[in-house]
């Protein structure tokens, strides 16, 4: 749907549409980077003291139908990980949907998780949701990818 359907005055109209999609890539980018600083930074947290993280596993994290170490090990893979692919935007909605089901596991397991903390898991879904859909935008491997083998023809 075009932005002419809802603000009359060609030209101008016209010339709000540009700048939207001109603002597309860089807010794609933003959200990629903030995402995955927050998961990432607590991936390389959960590394500082293993042990401590495997004590969270066991007794705050209830993970389903993972065994705690295994929960741990994954979580804290998915964590280093996925960030560093979104980031990039290399395999981009890969990335997007595996920081969704760690998001998601995260929320869901914490036995008591305050209003604050689950706004922010919401925030970070919908951003996780919206690169999911709509791909890591034209500054990301992935578009310089799929542009560099147009060019080629393959």
């Amino acid at each position: 749907m075009s932005l002419h359907t809802f603000l009359p005055g060609g030209a101008w109209a016209q010339r709000a549409e540009r700048l939207l999609q001109a603002l597309q890539a860089p807010a794609q980018l933003a959200a990629r980077v903030y995402v995955g600083a927050v998961f990432f930074r607590s991936g390389l947290t959960k590394l500082r003291d293993w042990d401590i993280t495997l004590a969270l596993f066991q007794d705050e994290y209830h993970v389903p139908l993972l065994p705690p170490d295994v929960a741990a090990v994954a979580g804290t893979a998915g964590e280093l990980a996925l960030p560093v692919l979104l980031v990039l935007g290399l395999a981009g909605r890969f990335g997007a949907a595996g920081l969704s089901v760690v998001n998601a596991v995260a929320a869901i397991s914490l036995a008591e998780l305050a209003d604050a903390a689950l706004t922010q898991h919401q925030f970070w879904g919908s951003l996780l949701l919206a690169l999911l859909l709509w791909g890591p935008g034209a500054w990301s491997v992935d578009a310089w990818w799929r542009r560099r083998r147009l060019t080629r023809g393959v």
